[in-house]
C-alpha cells in the first residue's frame, strides 16, 4: 500500500506529536519524522503543515539566528495545539482500533470464542 495517501490524512497529528516535547525547525521535524518511521514524509508537505497548523492557532514561532547560514524559524505547540493534539490522538486510537477490529476480526476479543458477541 502506498502510505503517502495514509501520511497526508495523519501529517497534522504527527507533526503535533513531534514537537510536543521540543520545539523544532522544518528540517529538524521533517527528520524527526522520518526517524519515527514515517520515512515517506515529504519536506514540502511538513511545511506546508507547519504554516497551515501556524495560521490555526496551534503552534507559535520564534527565530533563532544562525552563524553558518539563514536564521532558523522554530515551532512550538502551544495550549492550543496541545489539547488538538490531546483530542485528535483520542480520534486517532478510537479509529485505529475499528479499523484494526475490521481488517483482522480473529484479534477482535468481541468476535473470538468466548468473547462479548
Amino acid at each position: 500500500m502506498d502510505t503517502t495517501q495514509l501520511l497526508k490524512g495523519v501529517l497534522d497529528i504527527a507533526v503535533l506529536a513531534v514537537i510536543r516535547d521540543e520545539d523544532g525547525y522544518g528540517y529538524d521535524i521533517v527528520r524527526r519524522l522520518r526517524a519515527a518511521g514515517l520515512e515517506d514524509v515529504g519536506d514540502a508537505s511538513v511545511y506546508g503543515t507547519l504554516r497551515r497548523l501556524y495560521a490555526a492557532g496551534l503552534l507559535s514561532t520564534y527565530v533563532v539566528p544562525s552563524e553558518g547560514g539563514p536564521h532558523r524559524k522554530y515551532y512550538g505547540i502551544n495550549d492550543q495545539g496541545r489539547a488538538t493534539l490531546e483530542a485528535d490522538s483520542r480520534t486517532w486510537s478510537a479509529f485505529a482500533e475499528r479499523l484494526g477490529a475490521l481488517i483482522n476480526p480473529e484479534s477482535d476479543p468481541a468476535t473470538t470464542p468466548g468473547g462479548t458477541k
